[in-house]
């Protein structure tokens, strides 16, 4: 695949040598001196950029270049010479696509300087991500149409994560659709120690997809879904009520710095994926695309260096199909089979040897099975408490509550809820029980600050469609602690 990405490069190059212009945005470069070709280099002479092409050239023949550190010639280009626009340019082709979605492809100034950072200075980016693109936006489409969502919503892991399946946040958000500790374990995801789910693909695009549609029925606005999922949808109703509005822009001035610019960010990436090669940016090559990869389900655990020995397969391959398990181990559950994403002609030999690959895996194998810990508690910090003091007593460690919790730093707030995951061991103390009443045939349930109705719902064993079907009459955007809706209605 490595030579395969350096001859990318060259068939640019190619193209420019033997089609004699560069067009760029007011005009072209014509390419009009002779070149000089031999074995092992490229001359060339009065064209823009032609140290950086003839290096390329070199690299190439002296094995020098890996795909990761290959230079494309879009990021070469300098600030005058790469394509622009004027506003109203842009503003066409966006009224263009905003007639083929849901959501609001407006154009302003906000929006036309994401456009500008995408295909300007973070020109490398986009074309990383228009390349993993092809290995991931197959799995996001299929997800996306099986629970009816709008297909535009993968771009949202773009602007989320640069399609890095391992990306991670200073707040502590992980994988491609960069779930939160907490939000990943409320929409089902598996998260300790040897597995992390956000960081698998089709996991974690499940999840996303239900989060996505969670939020745009308590919404009923896709922009507003969108900043929800930035960040949080209790302060897109705190937005909402202090500003009165109703649109993602009439609250835009109450949001959070970040989430302002996270609308025209996700219609800027809108615009990358159909406009790229107005700018001059193409993707990148990947080592493999979505058709070129498969499955196998392993009964018992294994670590990758085992079924490197026994597929034939470099470590590496591994660690970049399987980005979900944190320490190169396959563990082993109880109930299930642990599910590895390996190259397609590996599944095939798989397929056909699979009794022998498993008496050699097993074989090889130098340890017993790894079981996951499956056991989820909470404690609530205490005065007094600091992170030694509550990993000593919960048996953990103080990297690892940082890692459940999302924390950045070590600093703690009295009654802050920390997730505890551990193999059993009681943690010292738990949340405050939620205060339930009764009136007449309701139960009803008394909010407490931090709830969402995801939280209320999934503790009370009932759907979010119930939650709001019993609570018609409730202004869940607005809603305070203390203040009462049905969880259970009998009568």
């Amino acid at each position: 695949m490595m030579i395969y990405a350096k001859m990318k490069s060259i068939s640019l190059l190619s193209f420019i040598i033997f089609h004699g212009t560069v067009g760029v945005a007011g005009g072209h470069y014509t390419i009009k001196d002779s070149l000089t070709v031999n074995d092992t280099s490229i001359a060339l002479r009065s064209i823009p950029y032609a140290d950086h092409l003839d290096s390329i050239i070199r690299c190439y023949h002296e094995e020098l270049i890996a795909y990761d550190s290959l230079i494309l010639l879009s990021e070469l280009m300098t600030s005058d010479s790469v394509p622009v626009y004027s506003s109203h340019v842009y503003a066409e082709r966006l009224a263009v696509l905003d007639k083929k979605t849901p959501f609001d492809l407006s154009h302003n100034e906000r929006v036309e300087a994401f456009i500008h950072l995408y295909v300007t200075k973070k020109r490398l980016l986009s074309s990383n991500s228009l390349g993993r693109s092809m290995q991931y936006f197959p799995l996001f489409e299929e997800a996306l149409d099986k629970h009816a969502l709008p297909l535009e919503l993968k771009y949202l892991a773009v602007v989320e994560s640069g399609l890095n399946p391992t990306a991670k946040s200073r707040a502590g958000a992980t994988g491609l659709w960069q779930f939160m500790y907490r939000t990943g374990k409320n929409f089902g995801l598996t998260i300790n120690s040897y597995v992390d789910d956000r960081c698998d693909p089709k996991k974690s695009t499940e999840a996303a997809c239900a989060y996505l549609k969670y939020l745009y029925n308590l919404f009923n606005d896709w922009d507003l879904a969108l900043a929800a999922y930035n960040c949080g949808e209790g302060r897109v109703s705190r937005a909402i009520r202090r500003s009165g509005g109703k649109t993602y822009w009439d609250i835009y001035p109450y949001l959070p710095r970040e989430t302002r610019g996270y609308v025209p960010a996700f219609i800027a990436v809108n615009y990358l994926f159909a406009y790229h090669q107005e700018h001059l940016i193409y993707p990148t090559t990947i080592a493999f695309y979505a058709h070129t990869v498969d499955t196998i389900h392993l009964k018992g655990s294994a670590s990758f260096e085992q079924l490197s020995d026994v597929l034939q397969l470099d470590v590496e391959i591994l660690k970049d199909l399987n980005p979900a398990y944190r320490l190169d181990v396959v563990p082993a559950y109880d109930k299930e089979h642990s599910i590895v994403c390996i190259p397609k002609e590996a599944v095939d030999l798989w397929v056909a040897n699979q009794d022998f690959l498993e008496a050699a895996l097993i074989e090889i194998s130098s340890s017993e099975p790894i079981s996951v810990p499956s056991k989820e508690q909470y404690y609530i910090v205490q005065s007094g408490d600091y992170l030694g003091k509550i990993a000593a007593q919960n048996h953990c460690t103080v990297s690892q509550l940082q890692q459940w919790n999302g924390l950045t730093s070590t600093r703690l707030s009295i009654g802050q809820k920390l997730v505890i995951y551990t193999d059993g061991t009681p943690a010292q103390n738990t949340s405050s029980k939620p205060i339930i009443s009764k009136s007449g045939n309701n139960t009803l349930y008394s909010i407490r600050s931090g709830d969402t109705l995801w939280d209320i719902a999934k503790a009370q064993g009932i759907s979010l469609d119930q939650l709001k079907r019993w609570n018609s009459d409730v202004d869940f955007t607005n809603m305070k602690p203390g203040q009462k809706i049905i969880v259970n209605k009998n009568g």
